[in-house]
């Protein structure tokens, strides 16, 4: 799910029209560069721009901490100097949940090497929240909010300003973001609070499943209490299998149709071979294959 996540705030950050790169670095993104390092164990950079005044910013998302951080921002310095002919301000932004403890220099003889580490929960939340851009909204949610429901139902009522399409790609962002501060609850409580958003959710490929889970696991606990009160614990007990036993097949569902869609951006359409071998996939298969395919240079070599 790491992949997932990077994706997901990928997209939000490339948005030269938000304030977040500016609220994190003060610096402003004239154009975004897409370029691929070869001779890089990581191929791959996360994002690359040029500001206003020429100068280049590289930016790396982190939901996690990677004892190989410096040795991999120093290979990226030296391959973006080869290209560019100049080093790059490079910052890692760290959005995971356990505490920052990332190195931020690689030092040896007559060696020096350093870069800049932001945790996206020292962003000033409420300048996110008060941005007339969704994109900057969303991504408020992975700061430290003074109050969590009001800022959620804050964020969800910019979403329903927008048309269908956008809309259901906002919710999709924030329900994703949501998860790497554990407020998956309190998003899917909100979206429940607002009749449109509600709907739109229900019928959304991605969403609607795990969200309609959870609405069913809260009755079921309600139904289960009542039933367990009443000395009904036989016939609960088969019950309960039959919905854990659907619990699973829409997780393997919902992995799928995530990989789908990742697939689809990354490779185009998906061919009827390479359908037939996901379908094969467990959920634990389908977890690597979102890690591993932004590295991966086509679909067969994902998929060999």
């Amino acid at each position: 799910m790491a992949q997932t996540y990077d994706v997901t705030l990928k997209a939000l950050l490339r948005d030269t029209a938000g304030r977040a790169v500016y609220t994190a670095t003060g610096l402003s993104i004239e154009t975004w560069l897409d370029i691929e390092l070869p001779k890089v164990a990581n191929p791959r950079l996360d994002l690359l721009g040029e500001t206003h005044d020429g100068s280049l910013l590289h930016l790396e998302l982190q939901v996690s901490n990677d004892a190989e951080m410096p040795r991999r921002m120093a290979e990226y310095a030296l391959a973006i100097f080869r290209i560019y002919r100049t080093f790059a301000r490079q910052i890692v932004l760290y959005a995971g949940e356990p505490d920052l403890r990332m190195e931020t220099s690689l030092e040896g003889p007559r060696f020096a090497f350093s870069f800049e580490v932001i945790d996206l929960r020292d962003l000033d939340g409420e300048a996110l929240l008060a941005s007339d851009h969704v994109g900057d909204n969303v991504l408020a949610i992975l700061t430290r909010l003074r109050d969590q429901r009001s800022a959620i139902d804050r964020i969800l009522r910019k979403i329903a300003t927008l048309d269908e399409t956008k809309r259901e790609q906002a919710i999709e962002q924030l329900s994703i973001l949501a998860g790497l501060r554990k407020l998956d609850k309190a998003v899917q409580e909100g979206i429940q609070r607002m009749d449109d958003l509600r709907e739109l959710i229900m019928n959304n490929a991605v969403l609607g499943p795990g969200y309609k889970r959870g609405l069913e696991e809260g009755e079921l606990k309600g139904e289960l209490k009542g039933k367990l009160e009443g000395k009904l614990e036989g016939k609960l007990e088969g019950k309960l299998e039959g919905k854990l036993e659907g619990k699973l097949e829409g997780k393997l569902e919902g992995e799928l149709t995530i990989l789908r869609r990742l697939l689809r951006r990354r490779f185009g359409p998906i061919p009827q071979w390479a359908e037939e071998r996901l379908s094969r996939q467990g959920v634990e298969d389908l977890e690597a294959l979102s890690v591993r395919i932004l590295d991966a240079g086509s679909i067969e070599q994902l998929l060999q």
